[in-house]
């Protein structure tokens, strides 16, 4: 019992570890500026095609079951409040835990599990160079900052995208709509939209750059590296919406 606890025992220390390492070094410099506007841009690259294939039927699909709702209710006129709270609510930050665990984050891992197999981490050890300040502080910097990005592109998305869709397809009246988008959205709902993502962007980096570290073995072992990124990112991420929804409701409601 005591052996089957120890691995994955051994495996949260190591990951702690980790994010400690990449705490400390992103205070140290020099910081690496070209590698973080590379990966920034790798990451953007890799996501912004599932972003927009996710984004947009998400987006038709919770406008139309909402618009249904308040036709039955007779308050088609809200549909533009419940679009603009729901996208920038739910919508933009569980898209962005979907395209940066699914696409950003297993990017990160199969970059840094092939150097792992490749023997130039352990390169870079031996000539004295930190791997985390050199390559993970501005993986996971990237990882935070396209999601944050990500996260406005989505909830623009779902916003105009809801407009559209219930102005054209359902009828509801254009003005009603504008209006009603700062009926139940303000700027603290905007800043805790934008926290979650920046979050879902540092945790999914973390778990990337710690299973992309840790690979043993061949090219296979890469393979199974992506797959617990996928796994575990979902995991943590969810957990994350959670919490940090409840806690942002508690400070918005009044």
């Amino acid at each position: 019992m005591n052996d089957a606890l120890a691995v994955p025992l051994r495996a949260v220390g190591g990951f702690f570890e980790l994010c400690a390492d990449v705490a400390r070094s992103s205070l140290r410099r020099p910081f690496q500026w070209q590698e973080f506007v590379e990966q920034s841009w790798f990451i953007a690259r890799v996501s912004i095609t599932p972003t927009l294939l996710v984004a947009i039927p998400f987006t038709v699909l919770v406008s139309f079951t909402l618009n249904i709702l308040l036709r039955e209710l007779g308050a088609a006129d809200l549909s533009g409040a419940g679009a603009a709270f729901g996208a920038i609510t739910q919508v933009g930050p569980i898209v962005t835990v979907l395209v940066v665990a699914g696409a950003g984050a297993t990017a990160i891992c199969a970059d840094l599990g092939a150097r792992t197999i490749r023997e130039e981490i352990d390169a870079m050890r031996v000539l004295g160079i930190d791997p985390v300040q050199r390559l993970v502080v501005p993986r996971v910097l990237a990882s935070m900052f396209v999601a944050s990005m990500l996260n406005g592109l989505v909830c623009t998305i779902g916003i105009v995208g809801g407009f559209l869709f219930s102005v054209y397809v359902q009828d509801v009246n254009p003005g009603a709509f504008v209006n009603g988008i700062t009926l139940l959205t303000h700027l603290p709902e905007v800043v805790i939209s934008e926290v979650k993502a920046a979050m879902f962007g540092l945790i999914a980096g973390l778990v990337a750059c710690y299973l992309g570290l840790n690979v043993r073995g061949g090219p296979k072992s890469v393979g199974d590296a992506v797959n617990q990124t996928v796994v575990f990112a979902f995991m943590a991420l969810f957990v994350v919406n959670v919490v940090v929804t409840a806690v942002g409701i508690g400070f918005t409601v009044k």
